[in-house]
Order: structure tokens, then C-alpha cells, then sequence
């Protein structure tokens, strides 16, 4: 059965206030694009289709009037609502008729991620039916994030969220593959002490099944968290380095979809048409150009 994605884009945004009192943090721009286009991305070269937004009642129809349907893109993306932020792992509940008894790849709608093997990396996670796979990465702040805890051998024996002394420096990232079991573990989760419905929580009961798998990031991968205003900031002074030294887009759906097979390059052409005023049509149609020159697009890394 086909994996389907969720983008968690919920939440009031309160470490970005003043900036997110009128506006979602996910539609505020990281340099060229808004925050949203990147988990959007990452499930797209995850290759992922069906995608379902879960958004706050008042935020809804700023994301429909940004994404649409998704068909210019090749996607088909719906929409659901979180009323209160209960916790990430209330997403697998909101989207349980969307989910239907496939399997999931749920990400947070600020999360980025970054690096030269990361479409396969998800591709691989992606292609995983029976257990759950989770990404790691090393951070300097462990305890804002659920923290892997391993054993002597270096297998993972725990997931502590929010540690005030953590087990390690490897934080769980905001990215998860389940398998069909994850609504049915969701649902019978007890709120945490900070009355949320903890996506730790779900990780463990994998782990203690001996069905997750843990794949850690290393030098040469990015994840970002622009949930406060440091790092938004800084999200975007990395997309803008890359961007600039090596003439590519990070998290350019129009391009992803391209270079899946998606669109036609007919089609990419006509989503440049509009944009050529920012220099993101000019870049579209220089992929298009590029292609012809050497006959076929470049297989996306």
C-alpha cells in the first residue's frame, strides 16, 4: 500500500512572537520560500504524493491559498485542522481516516533537512512496511529534543524527551516513517505531564516491539529547527550560502516534482511563467535548459 505524508503545520508559534501573532511560522519566508516548501520537500523525496496539511482552523485557508490542491506539483494534498496543540503524535489521530491502514511518514512543518544523501536515505526509510524508522543527529542543546539513549554496544535502549540531563547528543529529528500500527498506538497514548500526546512516546513503543530503526545522521547532513527567531534566522543564512555558492534551489517542489517524473517539463515551464520577476522562474527555466543540452534532467541526490 502506498505511504502517505503528513506536514504537522499547527501550533501558535508563541517563540516567534511578536512575527507569528497575524501569521503561521510556517509560511514565514526562509530566505526564497516559505518555511512550509522544505518538510513539504523532504516527503517529496521521500517520494511521497499523497500529503495531508494539518494546519490551525484560523491559518487553513493561507496554506490552501499557498499549496492548492498540490496538482500543479503532481501531488494531492488535503487539508485537516488542529484545534489546540495536544502534541505531535495527535497528528496520527487527526489524520486517521486520511492514513487509512497504510503506512505514514509524518514531519514537522518547521523542520529542514539538508545533504547530499538525503533523498535516498528517505527513499530507503520510505520503502520500510513493517516497523518504524526515525533520523538522529547530533545537537549541542540536547535538551530541547527526545534524546536517544544507547546502550555499550551503540544500540539504541531509550527515547528521553526533554531531559534535564541528557543520555547523549543525539536528538530524535522531526521526521518519522510508521508502519500501519501507528494510529493504534497513538490512540491509546495517556497525555504526557505537559498534557500533550508525546511522538516519543510512539517511538518507544516501537522500540520496546524491537521494530525501530534509528539511522543517524553524519557530517555533510543539516537539520534545522527554525521554531525561534535564532534559528529562523540562521536557517535562512544557510539556504542563502548554498544557494548563492552553488547555484541550486534547496526545497524547490517545482523542481522535485520535475525530476520525480511528476510534471512534464511542458508543465515546469508554465509554473515558471509567474515567478520570473523573484529569479525563481529564471532558475526553473535554466533546469529546462540545462536538461536539453544534456537530454534528460539529473536524477535528484
Amino acid at each position: 500500500m502506498t505511504r502517505k505524508g503528513i506536514v504537522l503545520a499547527g501550533g501558535r508559534g508563541t517563540r516567534l512572537y511578536p512575527a507569528t501573532l497575524a501569521l503561521p511560522k510556517q509560511l514565514l519566508p526562509v530566505y526564497d520560500k516559505p518555511l512550509v516548501y522544505h518538510p513539504l520537500s523532504t516527503l517529496m523525496l521521500a517520494g511521497i504524493r499523497e500529503i495531508l496539511v494539518i494546519t490551525t482552523p484560523q491559518d487553513r485557508q493561507r496554506f490552501e491559498q499557498l499549496l492548492g490542491d498540490g496538482s500543479a506539483w503532481g501531488l494531492r494534498l488535503c487539508y485537516a485542522e488542529q484545534p489546540e496543540p495536544e502534541g505531535i503524535a495527535q497528528a496520527l489521530l487527526i489524520g486517521r481516516e486520511f492514513i487509512g491502514e497504510g503506512p505514514v511518514a509524518l514531519v514537522l512543518g518547521d523542520n529542514i533537512f539538508y545533504g547530499e544523501e538525503l533523498a535516498a536515505r528517505l527513499r530507503r526509510a520510505s520503502a520500510q512496511r513493517a516497523g518504524a524508522t526515525v533520523f538522529g543527529c547530533r545537537v549541542t542543546d540536547p535538551q530541547r529534543y527526545g534524546v536517544l539513549a544507547f546502550d555499550d554496544a551503540g544500540r539504541v535502549k531509550d527515547i528521553v524527551e526533554k531531559p534535564a540531563v541528557a543520555p547523549s547528543n543525539i536528538a530524535v529529528t522531526g521526521i518519522y516513517f510508521y508502519d500501519s500500527d501507528a494510529v493504534a498506538i497513538a490512540a491509546r497514548l495517556r497525555p504526557s505531564a505537559r498534557c500533550e500526546l508525546e511522538i516519543t512516546d510512539v517511538n518507544r513503543a516501537y522500540l520496546e516491539r524491537d521494530a525501530l530503526s534509528v539511522e543517524v545522521f553524519g557530517r555533510g547532513m543539516a537539520w534545522l529547527d527554525a521554531g525561534t527567531h535564532d534559528s529562523l534566522l540562521a536557517a535562512g543564512a544557510f539556504i542563502q550560502a548554498i544557494e548563492q555558492r552553488q547555484g541550486v534551489k534547496i526545497a524547490c517542489p517545482e523542481e522535485i516534482a520535475w525530476r520525480n517524473g511528476w510534471i512534464s517539463s511542458q508543465a515546469l515551464r508554465a509554473l515558471a511563467r509567474p515567478l520570473m520577476s523573484s529569479g525563481y522562474g529564471e532558475y526553473l527555466l535554466a533546469l529546462l535548459d540545462e536538461a536539453g543540452r544534456q537530454h534528460e534532467p539529473d536524477p535528484m541526490q
